[in-house]
């Protein structure tokens, strides 16, 4: 599995349009599986921390739940309404919690949650594949650029 640096270090241009896309809306979609292996769709509140994407959020959420299960997911970045688009994105990968109090103390200072507010669930991000969706300059075809630890990036455009 691989982090964002690693996307970063591999593909800058690629890495700043994908967290561009992320940093555009506050509001993102988490999907996750069910304990039937149903997908759920759920709201998160996203942000990177000190570079990187973590998932946060209020404890006994059922999103959280089913990391803890199965820790694969897929994150999108939301988009504009369609005469709006440029672009968004996704990732996916799996959820790791962090448990230690070490790393959360870490997490929270990095993140500017208040002492004393430590009651969240948190999950490290690795990722497998990190998708960018966006319409070519004469805005007559999506380019979809995605980006694999195993294969680095690629892209296809569909008219």
């Amino acid at each position: 599995m691989a982090t964002f640096a690693d996307v970063q270090s591999q593909e800058p241009e690629f890495a700043a349009r994908v967290r561009a896309a992320f940093d555009a809306r506050r509001h993102k979609y988490l999907a996750t599986l069910r304990r039937d292996g149903s997908p759920r769709i759920s709201g998160i509140e996203m942000d990177f921390v000190e570079g990187e994407p973590w998932l946060a959020g209020m404890p006994g959420s059922v999103k959280f739940t089913d990391l803890r299960r199965d820790p694969r997911f897929m994150l999108h970045s939301g988009s504009p309404e369609p005469d709006a688009f440029e672009s968004d994105a996704k990732l996916g990968g799996r959820a790791v919690p962090v448990t230690d109090p070490g790393e959360r103390a870490d997490f929270a200072r990095a993140a500017g949650v208040a002492a004393g507010h430590m009651g969240f669930e948190l999950f490290r991000v690795e990722l497998d594949q990190v998708v960018l969706v966006a319409l070519d300059e004469a805005r007559t075809a999506l380019v979809v650029t995605s980006w694999r630890p195993e294969t680095g990036l690629t892209r296809t455009a569909r008219t």
